[in-house]
């Protein structure tokens, strides 16, 4: 009896013990962390999620849209998650590839991340963002994912708004493209991860790059309740995202797609043409109305990710880079329209603006003969008509006499070097500033530039004088012989500028290099007011709803150092090239009695290659409205190809057709937009 009462002693203990125990720790659960497990069960019965912006429009000067946005279905994957579960989480994925039509592999190589030898399609964005797989999935597809949800765990199909170009190629290069924004970008880029909404886009090229931040507009906020298997029960609460505002270009869609069309013209009628580009500012303002480059591509092909062929392509040389605008990025030689630049320099070096030149057929500088076009003399001229028939050996003089007074090879002090001070003065040699990413700066070769390429290649140039170049021989042994031999000029005088290589300068030959925007710049400040700008695409930021938010500005970035008087004689003579000089030919028929074209033509030699064809014009001459520049590289002579496009291209304007007929033009009144279309509250553009 005695061992049964302690038996029940002990076990009365342990039962108040075990008690006490359960008391103590609901005390603390309920007393102490209450508040902490009350906050988390609220967090497991709730989830915040980011709703995405819609991205603003970019509309033309008339609001006609240049990229919008098209609802669509999308799915996406988390990968993150999916990574967690058994196998991968493979099993989800073959039953979404039943449900999509799709390769279970081929939804792998979506989600997995884009490296070092990791072919497209990869996902190059954040691994903790959702991946879309398929951006145009049907109704039904959709539904079968959104019921079944403890099937299809990790894997969303929502309503999102992708980019839209209802001008296919038109304007691809300018407009940009998005991607995926990149964890590192998440970590780098203030302020990006408080306004990322997890499916977002970031510009990565273009206009969609520059106005990014506008563009994107403000995410919102839904916090929704959900049960134990993820499905939404309802919502708690919400804050609405704030459309990105609608930018408003200077592009004239219609304008545009004339200037490609005749790039692309103009590339068929040379057999050898390898790329092309086309600017068109307005000559007072220096806005873009149309930035034009051949070959193009359409930029949907970023929409739902790119393959690997597709972007391949778009780098390939093979396929002429489409990807890269040559209009802002190309660097060519000019040829003779880099001439309005030299017989600047000539006037501010003391050349008599209505002095008499001898143009001969050839003109020795130093001990070398530098010829005129087919060796062909034209007398005494004046430089308006050095300018009209586009005569060589009176610029090679003006250049070889200004290197002498400058110390030719052995130079003491400081050099004026006229002909490059005046390039740089019209903008050449730098960028022009303009609203889009990627621009190069061209090149504008001086004395300390030689010196500075010496210092470079010195040592490359000195192996070679030595072991010769082997690898030449084998097919062309003239031509290795004259290799080493320059090698060894260059390995023992290199830093030297050349009296050849001033005469080059004077009719944009040799290592002078510019872009077409910067040639149609510097064109658009000599018809113009004299001011050099800086061009822009963009004119204003508007909300969806109309209210204006910013007018983009074109600031001046300079004034051409050249009297009123000085640009009229010049852009007089420029006024005569279309009519009798080197592009009458191109302009042959074209009714110059109503809409008189100026400008200039250019034929730049390029080594190894067909020439450069190059035509910088404006027009009417006596009041400009338009600047104008046609390239075709490996196009030939700048009358045969550049020239013709530039006529296709103010047909369309003007709405003059080939035959003599009228058409309707693509500007009213042969006047590009004064403003910015009106945007009303509903969005639309107002009439």
């Amino acid at each position: 009896m005695i061992r049964m009462r302690g038996r029940l002693v002990v076990l009365q203990v342990l039962v108040v013990s075990l008690m006490t125990l359960l008391a103590a720790r609901l005390w603390q659960v309920q007393v102490v962390r209450g508040a902490e497990y009350v906050a988390a069960a609220t967090e497991t019965r709730t989830r915040d999620v980011v709703v995405p912006a819609v991205r603003g429009q970019i509309l033309d000067s008339a609001g006609r849209p240049l990229v919008r946005n098209r609802t669509t279905l999308v799915v996406s994957v988390d990968r993150t998650r999916l990574n967690r579960m058994e196998g991968n989480g493979r099993t989800v994925l073959d039953r979404l590839a039943k449900v999509l039509g799709r390769r279970t592999a081929e939804l792998r190589e979506r989600i997995r991340a884009c490296g070092p030898g990791v072919a497209r399609p990869c996902w190059p964005g954040s691994p903790y963002q959702p991946i879309p797989i398929d951006d145009d999935v049907t109704t039904r597809e959709a539904l079968q994912i959104l019921e079944r949800q403890e099937e299809f765990p990790g894997v969303t199909a929502e309503v999102q708004a992708v980019r839209e170009y209802p001008g296919d190629s038109a304007g691809a290069q300018a407009l940009g493209y998005l991607q995926p924004i990149t964890q590192e970008e998440l970590e780098r880029r203030d302020g990006l991860r408080a306004a990322f909404s997890g499916v977002d886009l970031v510009g990565r090229d273009g206009l969609e790059s520059v106005y990014d931040v506008p563009l994107r507009g403000t995410p919102g906020m839904r916090r929704v309740q959900v049960d134990r298997l993820g499905k939404v029960i309802g919502v708690e609460r919400q804050v609405p995202p704030v459309p990105g505002d609608t930018l408003i270009t200077s592009i004239d869609a219609k304008v545009q797609a004339a200037a490609e069309k005749a790039l692309a013209e103009a590339m068929k009628s040379a057999p050898r043409a390898d790329g092309a580009a086309a600017v068109v500012l307005d000559a007072r303002t220096s806005r873009v109305i149309a930035l034009a480059s051949a070959p193009t591509y359409d930029p949907a092909v970023w929409t739902g990710g790119i393959s690997e062929t597709q972007y391949q392509r778009l780098l390939s040389d093979k396929a002429g880079r489409p990807l890269v605008s040559r209009a802002i990025k190309g660097e060519f030689a000019p040829g003779s329209t880099f001439k309005v630049s030299s017989v600047a320099a000539m006037l501010r070096d003391g050349y008599p603006l209505h002095g008499k030149y001898s143009c001969p057929g050839s003109f020795m500088v130093g001990d070398r003969p530098f010829n005129n076009f087919r060796g062909i003399g034209l007398g005494t001229l004046t430089l308006h008509t050095a300018l009209v028939k586009s005569c060589d050996t009176i610029f090679y003089r003006a250049a070889y006499e200004q290197w002498l007074r400058d110390g030719g090879l052995h130079p003491k002090g400081r050099t004026k070097e006229p002909m490059a001070a005046m390039a740089r003065a019209f903008g050449f040699g730098r960028p022009t500033g303009i609203d889009l990413p990627g621009e190069s700066p061209g090149r504008i070769p001086d004395r300390a530039w030689k010196k500075q390429l010496w210092s470079v290649t010195k040592d490359e140039n000195c192996r070679r004088a030595r072991t010769g170049y082997p690898e030449a021989a084998r097919s062309s042994p003239s031509r290795a012989a004259f290799l080493k031999r320059l090698a060894y000029e260059n390995c023992l005088e290199g830093y030297q500028w050349r009296p050849g290589d001033a005469a080059n300068f004077s009719i944009g030959q040799g290592d002078v290099l510019v872009t077409p925007l910067q040639l149609a710049a510097a064109y658009a400040a000599l018809v113009g007011d004299g001011r050099l700008r800086s061009p822009r695409v963009g004119w204003a930021l508007v909300r969806p709803d109309g209210t204006k938010v910013k007018e983009i500005e074109v600031p001046v970035v300079g004034r051409l150092p050249l009297s009123a008087g000085e640009r009229a004689y010049i852009k007089g003579a420029l006024s005569e090239v279309a009519s009798d000089g080197t592009a009458a030919g191109a302009f042959s028929g074209f009714p110059m009695d109503e809409v008189k074209i100026g400008g200039k033509t250019g034929t730049a030699e390029v080594y190894g290659k067909a020439d450069t064809s190059w035509f910088a014009s404006f027009a009417p001459t006596d009041k400009p409205r338009f600047v104008i520049v046609a390239m075709v590289s490996q196009g030939g002579m700048g009358g045969q190809t550049a020239a013709p496009a530039v006529r296709k291209i103010y047909e369309a304007i003007f709405g003059f057709a080939p035959d003599g007929k009228r058409t309707a033009p693509l500007l009213p009144g042969g006047r590009p937009a004064a403003e910015p279309p009106m945007i009303e509250r509903d969005g639309t553009v107002a009439r």
